[in-house]
């Protein structure tokens, strides 16, 4: 398998950004992801997607969509869609119909930012997913940089520190997503899990001050998705963008908050008595079956969790090993210490024992 560091969800002045699309590429590259997928709302920006380089590296551009009824207020019901090679925001008033059609076109697609509250200081409302009858869609946000700001700034001088110290923002998932996916996957079903930078590069006005909060080069710095594909990124255009949202369909893929440190390397897997299996994957419980999480580095706190239920837990290691012939749903959350604060640093996705 080969690790491919993926920014996604951002936006530019196509829709509610500040950038172009030649910022994301220069600040992309100088965090050293390996793609970035744009996400402007209610529009598919052409002209964009494809390979850019720098010197000996290259950085690959996808084009996606996120997609929201406009005359809804407030505008709930965020998805964001990858890879389906059409305009379908005319199917927005109609989550149902926008996810078929997404999956008609070959796409796949994600529940945005399912909780994303209010922020009464900027006037910004509560624009979490709300219509939970849907079905068929690939995955979920599972974290969301941009509403994770939206619940650490309560009053003007929070957000004045937040502005000029970003890095003291992430901590984790927002508890409710968490939950929820949990209960999601209760249910048997197959829900991948994302994370989203939400990047804007907002300018910000408080009086005299103004200042451009979470520009895209700290964002790209911070919450990524970490994607395994079949072999290495070829260079070719539309064969590796095939492979990264066949990767993303499948859940090959981990978050990682790599601002603390890198968290390239993470590898979580199954071995059973007939296969081996990653992120993503069902393995056969017969004949028993070894979990195991390798990190890249030690963290303070690796858990394992089965059904939603920790499991597991292990302090200050930097690997993790379980042995089971229980059916379930087992997943890696792994923390680190940063700025003070014991931080959300790696959240697997599933692997499926059956």
């Amino acid at each position: 398998m080969n690790e491919v560091i993926v920014n996604l969800h951002m936006h530019t002045r196509y829709s509610d950004g500040s950038g172009i699309h030649k910022d994301i590429v220069q600040a992309a590259f100088k965090a050293g992801v390996d793609a970035v997928i744009v996400t402007d709302h209610n529009i598919v920006v052409d002209g964009f997607e494809g390979y850019y380089k720098n010197q000996n590296k290259r950085l690959l551009m996808l084009i996606g969509e996120e997609v929201h009824d406009q005359d809804r207020d407030p505008q709930k019901n965020h998805l964001l869609v990858f890879g389906a090679n059409r305009e379908l925001a005319t199917l927005a008033d109609e989550p149902q119909a926008l996810i078929d059609a997404v999956n008609q076109s070959g796409g796949i697609c994600f529940l945005a930012h399912p909780d994303d509250p209010a922020a009464p200081l900027f006037k910004e409302v509560d624009i979490s997913w709300v219509d939970w009858s849907v079905k068929n869609y690939t995955g979920i946000e599972l974290w969301n940089a941009l509403s994770e700001l939206k619940t650490v700034v309560p009053t003007k001088l929070h957000a004045a520190f937040h502005a000029f110290f970003p890095m003291f923002v992430a901590s984790r998932p927002i508890p409710a997503t968490m939950q929820r996916w949990d209960d999601l996957l209760s249910k048997g079903g197959r829900v991948v899990a994302i994370g989203g930078s939400d990047a804007h590069a907002l300018r910000m006005h408080m009086g005299p001050l103004s200042k451009i909060i979470f520009p895209y080069e700290f964002h790209f710095r911070t919450v990524n998705t970490h994607v395994f594909t079949s072999k290495p990124l070829t260079g070719e255009t539309n064969t590796d963008k095939q492979m990264i949202y066949e990767a993303l369909r499948e859940g090959r893929c981990f978050i990682g908050y790599d601002l603390p440190a890198a968290t390239r390397g993470f590898r979580f897997s199954a071995q059973g008595k007939e296969k081996n299996v990653v992120m993503g994957e069902e393995i056969s419980a017969k004949g028993g079956v070894t979990l195991q999480a390798r990190l890249p580095q030690m963290a303070s706190e690796i858990k394992l969790f089965k059904d939603g239920i920790l499991i597991q837990s292990i302090k200050n290691h930097q690997s993790l090993t379980h042995i089971t012939n229980d059916t379930g749903v087992y997943r890696i959350e792994v923390f680190r210490n940063y700025l003070g604060k014991k931080r959300g640093w790696i959240y697997s996705n599933p692997i499926y024992i059956r």
